[in-house]
């Protein structure tokens, strides 16, 4: 049953373990994260460059597949992981086993306001489903600006916006579940507020989908 049909209690509840998995149905909400928004991933993945030796950060990482897909573009390279709930850090760490004990993945619990790294890392940032979870999208963004390389991109991608298919219900799910319901202009505004540049959205409005990218500038 759609998420929109349910009493707002049962929604609430049905969202929360998205926001923040915790104990056994958190486990199966993120094995069934994996799978659902693997498609999604890809699609958004398509609309950056990953270079084979980049070095990269996955906020709000989930289950961990996104670390996976991201370690296998940057073969040579070497991807992080960040989540604030414990059981998304410990499923993580468990579908990446293999990278985590090679060195080239690296998982820990930590949110996206606060990152626990040094200015100018990382070539790429994504953020797959949960910048609309974040109590604050402008210190997120911003957080990620700093720990960006000059030239570096952040990306986020959603299933879910203000727009497209989801237009007539978004706003009322976003009250309800507590969700963050942008619409492209807003999602434009996230990026360059925080101090991107290059800003650009792509939507498949058919599928309800948004990805939006921005650059930190050079100079």
């Amino acid at each position: 049953m759609p998420i929109i049909a349910l009493r707002p209690d049962k929604a609430r509840k049905a969202t929360s373990q998205c926001r923040k998995p915790a104990g056994w149905f958190g486990q199966l909400t993120l094995w069934s994260m994996n799978r659902r928004h693997s498609k999604l991933t890809d699609w958004g993945l398509q609309q950056v460059s990953i270079g084979p030796s980049d070095a990269i950060l996955d906020v709000g990482c989930g289950g961990g597949r996104t670390v996976a897909k991201l370690a296998a573009r940057a073969a040579a390279g070497r991807v992080h992981g960040v989540d604030f709930a414990p059981a998304s850090v410990v499923v993580s760490r468990r579908t990446n086993r293999q990278a985590v004990e090679a060195g080239r993945v690296a998982i820990e619990e930590a949110s996206v306001s606060a990152l626990p790294f040094a200015p100018d890392t990382f070539d790429l940032v994504t953020a797959i489903e949960t910048h609309f979870w974040w109590q604050s999208l402008g210190d997120g963004a911003r957080e990620i600006l700093r720990v960006l390389k000059p030239g570096g991109t952040f990306v986020i991608v959603a299933e879910f916006y203000n727009g497209g298919r989801h237009a007539r219900y978004a706003e009322r799910l976003g009250r309800i579940t507590g969700m963050t319901a942008l619409d492209v202009a807003q999602h434009r505004a996230m990026f360059t507020d925080a101090g991107f540049a290059d800003v650009r959205t792509v939507e498949d409005a058919g599928r309800g989908w948004i990805c939006g990218i921005g650059t930190k500038p050079t100079r």
